[in-house]
């Protein structure tokens, strides 16, 4: 099914005001961009509670150290998420902690907030994270529907090589393949170790994940990691994940860290199509009732890249037409912005 809208104009802005016809990031092949019509965004540092958002829920749950494959246990306790939306500096935002001590029950208290929302499905997910140095956690920004789809950025702190300059990032799709290893996606073709030209312990760095059919690609402050191909990748919708935590295993997490260690993550930005065909449907509807002027907006490849545009004069663009394609059964899932030029 082909719908068209024509004779739209598009309006080029910081994803900020009405983008009633969805959001455009630049496709991987540099042609037409690609159109999502859904979008969350939290910005933490606004926030002095998880819950005033009403987005996210911090979790309470245990994963025993036999279903973890590791030493101890893993406690996800609410206590050990904070929001210091009122703290001075540049450290403000969400803080997700790994405690040094062992608890009673033999687990090591660690935190987890999840969305509430569990219908994202094709998207662009970004979060801004400033990692721990204190060796012994994994820290992890990722997608999640089920343990075969899967989609996930892990940080090992006790990989991190301050002398050397050597900062890897893991970048993994879980997926059919990966539980017949026995969960350990480094032996299948969905699984990346990138060094990082930059230290993720020192300042905020925005990673991205951008989930299309068939593929998924990876980015740190706007620059192409990896990209995944092929059938095992993801097709349903999910939810998002943040995520910090240690359960003693050598070969991953390493810890219990020796003191207790925090990662800071300053925003999450999400814009997507939702596996909800009765929510897709009401915003394709909203997208036929919308003004020419606040039609569409533009979604810089970075968050370093919108605040270097934050100044920039916002003007009118050449006309255009979305097209929209059904892919997997959904409603209008996927949908490509062609002929337009963002002028700026």
């Amino acid at each position: 099914m082909i719908f068209s809208l024509t004779h739209l104009l598009v309006t080029a802005r910081l994803v900020s005001g009405a983008c009633e016809c969805g959001y455009s990031i630049k496709s991987p092949q540099g042609d037409s961009p690609i159109v999502f019509t859904d979008r969350l965004e939290t910005k933490f540092s606004q926030l002095h509670k998880i819950s005033e958002g009403h987005d996210w829920v911090a979790q309470n749950f245990t994963v025993s150290a036999a279903d973890g494959r590791g030493n101890f246990s893993k406690a996800f306790l609410p206590t050990n998420v904070n929001t210091r939306g009122t703290k001075s500096g540049d450290d403000s935002g969400l803080e997700l902690r790994v405690r040094s001590v062992v608890n009673k029950d033999d687990a090591i208290p660690s935190s987890e907030v999840d969305t509430a929302r569990l219908d994202l499905h094709w998207g662009s997910f970004r979060a801004g994270m400033k990692l721990t140095d204190v060796k012994g956690t994994c820290a992890a920004f990722f997608w999640y529907f089920n343990d075969t789809q899967e989609i996930d950025i892990e940080f090992l702190s006790q990989e991190f090589d301050h002398d050397n300059g050597i900062y890897p990032i893991n970048l993994v799709v879980q997926s059919k393949e990966s539980l017949v290893a026995g969960y350990d996606a480094s032996k299948t073709g969905s699984f990346k170790r990138v060094r990082l030209d930059f230290d993720p312990t020192d300042a905020f760095h925005e990673y991205r994940f951008d989930y299309l059919p068939g593929q998924v690609l990876f980015y740190a402050d706007g620059k192409l990691l990896a990209r995944m191909k092929g059938g095992d990748m993801p097709s349903s919708g999910g939810h998002l994940i943040l995520q910090h935590w240690s359960n003693g295993n050598p070969l991953w997490s390493g810890g219990p860290p020796k003191e207790d260690a925090t990662v800071t993550v300053s925003f999450v930005k999400a814009y997507f199509n939702s596996s909800n065909s009765e929510r897709q449907s009401q915003l394709v509807q909203q997208c036929h009732k919308s003004s020419e002027e606040t039609s569409g907006c533009a979604v810089y490849d970075s968050d370093n890249d919108e605040i270097d545009n934050a100044a920039a004069s916002t003007r009118r663009v050449a006309q255009g037409n979305f097209i929209c394609v059904l892919i997997v059964g959904l409603i209008m899932p996927f949908l490509q912005l062609s002929h337009v030029f963002l002028v700026v």
